[in-house]
């Protein structure tokens, strides 16, 4: 099992910039992989990021490169998602999530949150 627990929500404003955190514990196995998802009102849960847990090997979606960040330290065993020149519809609930290397569905959710970013 792992366990997700995200923190660093917000209220900001349009251009600010915002980190988020994804503390991670439980079976931190080097085959785990940590995700940043972003669920919006009235819309699907969007998919903006992950990394390996065993090495700084990141993906992202095409609508997150370039203003988000992922990043990972084992020391502190955190997920950091950095976010700058925000926008007003990056308002959402952000969800990071874990799944094993080679599954396609990720097992483990935080309980997400909430970035809102005023115009």
């Amino acid at each position: 099992q792992v366990q997700l627990v995200e923190s660093g929500g917000g209220l900001v404003q349009a251009g600010d910039s915002l980190s988020l955190s994804c503390a991670v514990s439980g079976r931190t196995s080097s085959d785990l992989r940590i995700g940043w998802f972003r669920q919006a009102p009235g819309k699907e849960r969007e998919y903006l990021a992950d990394i390996r847990w065993s090495e700084d090997y990141a993906s992202y979606a095409y609508s997150a490169r370039g203003r988000f960040i992922i990043s990972r330290d084992r020391a502190t065993n955190l997920v950091n998602l950095q976010m700058i020149s925000l926008r007003p519809e990056d308002t959402a609930v952000y969800y990071c999530a874990g799944r094993i290397s080679g599954r396609s569905t990720y097992s483990y959710w935080g309980q997400g949150t909430q970035v809102t970013v005023s115009s």
